[in-house]
């Protein structure tokens, strides 16, 4: 059946604010080209938009034409205003951004362990309402939060789980009943696929299949398959620090991961494998140390060389894993450690992994590094404001 005509501009509206969105400004007749659509639908769209509120006049092209034709259209960008937010064990980091996703303010407030469920509730709550007013943002639309644990697939809602910090669920519920904002939930392991599925690492990734093996103070994995991250029946998909392997003191257990895959590859565990090669290094602030030694492991020689050697070696068992289970045809060496190691620890676990598996699996290194789960939050918030914002008027 043919589409009604307030189908069809629906569908057109919603088509020519995504190419805004994607391309940045546009004149009618790159739309007209880029969609399809005839001239005067083209104008028929623009004019739409326009009287939205979405779209506005933000300049011109060709130095010697005049007319519509000439005109660049863009996005409005401060339409909507936009927040992200990491939740470490003892962190929080804000990002504030308008709709085209340009960073307007942004902050990071260290929590200690001692810091009581309330005291840091309300000073993680209170650092996004500042970031905000210094953004200019008077409402917030929408708010993408990153945070370790599972994500019960039913309800969206952060679960107890054992190991996180009583006041990260707390806080969830806290800035769901604080803001008028939509407030989004999600494994931050989950959030930096979505990043560097859409503008990092996994950007060229045909299959839309990948695994993004995350490498900071744990471990964990995210598994995008077909273009979509796949969180599992109770949302544990990717507990990857759990994971049996061989080279560890034991097993692990329902309620700790030390006999796991996370005593091979966790912070604590590449630090002491460092020391083993004469490795010591300083962490930057909020850094995993591991990610300090694999940096300084890059120009220390043979003994560096070596001691990427054993990381590689034991990266490659999990990825082996993984890849015998999924194909998954790339994986994506993530966090802070992944982007210490760079090229030359993605190489090494590609390498090793090619004489443990028959599967071809490419091994690379991250693109943005921490700063994916910032990303992927501040894109899943963003998807959530276009979706509303592009929805035709009911």
């Amino acid at each position: 059946m043919a589409a009604s005509p307030s189908t069809a501009r629906a569908i057109n509206d919603r088509l020519a604010l995504e190419l805004l969105q994607e391309e940045g400004p546009l004149t009618a007749g790159q739309l007209k080209t880029l969609t399809g659509l005839s001239r005067p639908t083209v104008a028929d769209l623009v004019e739409r938009l326009q009287g939205s509120g979405l779209v506005r006049i933000v300049g011109e092209t060709g130095g010697r034409r005049r007319g519509p034709n000439a005109r660049l259209y863009g996005l409005v960008a401060d339409r909507a205003h936009l927040a992200a937010l990491d939740v470490r064990t003892q962190s929080v980091a804000v990002v504030v951004s308008d709709l085209l996703g340009a960073t307007l303010a942004e902050a990071v407030l260290p929590i200690g362990s001692d810091t009581g469920v309330e005291p840091a509730v309300e000073g993680a709550a209170a650092l996004l309402e500042r970031t905000a007013r210094d953004a200019g943002a008077v409402r917030l639309h929408s708010v993408g939060i990153g945070a370790p644990g599972l994500i019960d697939p039913v309800t969206g809602e952060l679960r107890e789980t054992s190991g996180v910090p009583a006041w990260h669920r707390r806080l969830v519920a806290a800035l769901q009943e604080r803001l008028s904002a939509t407030v989004l939930v999600e494994n931050e392991t989950n959030l930096a696929a979505v990043a560097e599925q859409r503008v990092g690492a996994a950007r060229d990734q045909v299959t839309g299949t990948f695994v993004l093996l995350w490498l900071g103070f744990g471990v964990g994995a995210a598994l995008v398959l077909d273009g979509k991250v796949r969180r599992g029946a109770s949302g544990g998909a990717g507990e990857i620090g759990f994971l049996p392997v061989p080279g560890t003191s034991g097993l692990p257990s329902s309620t700790g991961c030390d006999g796991g895959f996370h005593s091979l590859a966790g912070s604590a565990a590449v630090c002491e494998l460092a020391e083993k090669h004469g490795l010591f290094a300083d962490p930057g602030p909020q850094e995993p140390p591991a990610a300090a030694v694999v940096r300084a492991a890059l120009t220390a020689g043979p003994a560096g060389d070596a001691f990427l050697d054993a990381l590689a070696a034991r990266l490659a068992v999990g990825a082996a894993a993984i890849s015998a289970v999924l194909d998954p045809g790339r994986v994506v060496l993530a966090g802070e450690v992944g982007q210490a190691g760079g090229t030359a620890l993605a190489s090494r676990v590609e390498a090793r992994l090619a004489r443990m598996s028959p599967l071809r699996t490419e091994v690379v290194a991250t693109s943005l590094g921490g700063a994916a789960v910032l990303r992927g939050a501040l894109l899943t918030a963003r998807d959530a404001a276009q979706n509303d914002l592009f929805a035709p008027p009911v």
